[in-house]
């Protein structure tokens, strides 16, 4: 199966490409669609942006929200899922001594939006430690309430981790923040065609999430999505044709008959909107591929590479399996300079990998997607016992 999805990518044949979490790849039938969009753009430029963008953009919507839980209304086109969690975090009305709820685990670009957000506002950040190794769901959410005060305003956790792939179980924190009248607002950057998303049930009011990693969509795809009583809070970035003198007043709709919280995101000034265009057909090529049986291939490779490396290695995992992303995981390995392991690789076994430091641990991120196979997994295996001297 891995070498026939293999030749559907465009990953070069020279490189053991294991790192498919921090921008994804995509197959060659949704970059050929891709394309096609980018083409039709340049044929007649005027009617695609002047006349046809706005029904355009809404058939996207349309497919993404059904896959994700959701309705149309209730999500809006962007580049990526830091611009939509900036949009969030730049809109809320916040106030010196206001409390900004996080954990230790954070994305490090978000936790600078939100280091600049409490330098313009007064607001304060507080970190959680969640307990590791993550073995239950109430270990986590304890964690989590036990942070709550009459001060926190803003609850902002990731759904999948990024520098420990954790898969958060964020259902009850959520609940207890709006119970509380506490705004919740989640990084979802790795879940959108990772995990299963109800985004309605979940409850979160805001959720920001990437196409162009494991939903395999192009660069430059993602969505924000903001519950219908909230959307009236958000406040564009950049003011451009979607803004009205109106807008945000109950019942206006934005200048291209949507409502403001799409017009006034959706339409910026010129961009090329064929990465977004093209989610429908990522989400087609999964559906042509049996992508759910892929994706359970891939988990339960990704997991058993981790469990040989930790036999090697000696060191315990960071969580409980069902709390480990199912197709990346975060597998601790010996101190070491982690810049020239992570060099070392690439130069001697030509495996694109990362490998960093995360508080007192040295990690290697492993991602599993359908054109990776076992042989590259021993490789790693064997790279990793060789370079950190395990035999």
């Amino acid at each position: 199966m891995s070498e026939n999805l293999a030749r559907q990518f465009l990953i070069r044949e020279d490189i053991t490409f294991l790192n498919h979490g921090s921008f994804g790849a995509c197959p060659r039938p949704v970059f050929v669609a891709y394309q096609n969009w980018q083409l039709e753009l340049e044929r007649q430029p005027v009617e695609f942006l002047g006349r046809n963008l706005t029904e355009a953009m809404r058939q996207p919507r349309i497919a993404l929200a059904a896959e994700l839980g959701t309705i149309e209304d209730n999500i809006v086109g962007l580049t990526n899922a830091t611009l939509g969690l900036n949009i969030v975090a730049q809109s809320l009305d916040l106030k010196p001594g206001d409390q900004i709820l996080t954990t230790d685990h954070e994305y490090s670009a978000l936790e600078k939006t939100w280091a600049y957000v409490c330098r313009r506002t007064g607001a304060e950040i507080v970190v959680v430690k969640v307990p590791l190794p993550l073995q239950t769901e109430t270990q986590f959410t304890d964690a989590i309430l036990a942070g709550m005060t009459e001060r926190t305003r803003v609850l902002f956790l990731s759904h999948i981790t990024s520098p420990t792939a954790l898969l958060f179980p964020i259902e009850r924190a959520i609940a207890e923040a709006r119970r509380r009248g506490i705004w919740s607002v989640i990084d979802g950057a790795h879940t959108p065609g990772h995990i299963r998303l109800d985004l309605d049930r979940l409850g979160a009011d805001f959720y920001a999430g990437n196409c162009h990693k494991w939903l395999m969509a192009p660069k430059g795809s993602a969505f924000l999505y903001a519950r219908p009583d909230m959307q009236g809070l958000i406040r564009p970035l950049v003011i451009s044709h979607g803004w009205t003198e109106a807008s945000g007043r109950p019942g206006v709709l934005g200048a291209f008959g949507n409502s403001p919280f799409i017009d006034e995101l959706e339409m910026q000034g010129t961009r090329d909107p064929a990465p977004w265009l093209t989610v429908s057909a990522a989400l087609d090529y999964r559906r042509d591929n049996d992508w759910e049986s892929v994706a359970a291939h891939c988990q339960a490779l990704a997991q058993d590479t981790a469990r040989r490396l930790a036999e090697r290695t000696g060191l315990a995992p960071l969580s409980a399996p069902e709390f480990c992303a199912p197709q990346m995981v975060a597998m601790p390995i010996p101190d070491c300079d982690v810049a020239a392991l992570k060099l070392a690789l690439y130069d001697k076994y030509r495996i694109e990998i990362p490998v960093f430091r995360w508080q007192d641990r040295c990690i290697a991120r492993l991602s599993v997607q359908g054109y990776n196979s076992r042989p590259q997994m021993d490789l790693l295996i064997d790279a990793l016992t060789d370079l950190l001297a395990l035999g």
